[in-house]
């Protein structure tokens, strides 16, 4: 009988297979980034940075863009990975039926209403948006736009202060926005 931490390693590394394939024709906005680093490196960002290594969102982490960007749904995921990550990964998903006016105040609620495991993931995912727009030359707006991002995620996890990873990933994330910010001024100044 496997053992739970080894359950968990083999749900990850069959979200990590799952994600690649899904994923396996997209690339990032710089146009040539396989589209799967960015699942890789929230998980990545979650474990290493923000100190979590809960199996089920380093699992949810890996899938949190297949809904969104690929033609699985919940039920692919809730059959191949279980309700938990289903569910951690439908609420970090933006309902794209809505009208975008809509669609990110609904998203917001929808990860407010979420378990603390969604926002933890939100902030991961926001933490290596604004990395990536940080990276891209010329990309002053994307910058801001990722900033503003982040600032609503760190908002929205702002209710989870019992949990130690999640502060610290705020804090992770609060840092990398000044240190945007002061690039961005230091940019201006030249």
């Amino acid at each position: 009988m496997a053992t739970k931490a080894h359950d968990g390693a083999v749900l990850w590394q069959r979200a990590a297979a799952f994600a690649a394939f899904k994923h396996r024709h997209q690339v990032r906005k710089d146009g040539r980034t396989p589209y799967i680093s960015h699942p890789f490196r929230v998980a990545m960002t979650l474990r290493h940075e923000f100190g979590c290594d809960d199996p089920a969102v380093l699992t949810a982490a890996m899938l949190h863009d297949v809904i969104e960007d690929t033609t699985t749904d919940y039920d692919d995921l809730l059959e191949r990975f279980g309700a938990t990550v289903a569910d951690l990964v439908c609420a970090v998903t933006k309902n794209a039926a809505l009208p975008k006016a809509q669609r990110e105040p609904q998203y917001d609620a929808q990860i407010a209403a979420a378990d603390w495991r969604a926002r933890i993931i939100k902030l991961a995912d926001t933490y290596d948006n604004l990395v990536d727009a940080m990276d891209l030359p010329g990309e002053h707006d994307m910058v801001v736009d990722s900033c503003e991002k982040a600032r609503r995620a760190i908002g929205l996890a702002s209710v989870d202060l019992d949990q130690p990873a999640l502060v610290r990933g705020i804090a992770k994330l609060k840092a990398l926005i000044t240190a945007s910010s002061n690039r961005q001024a230091s940019q201006e100044r030249d």
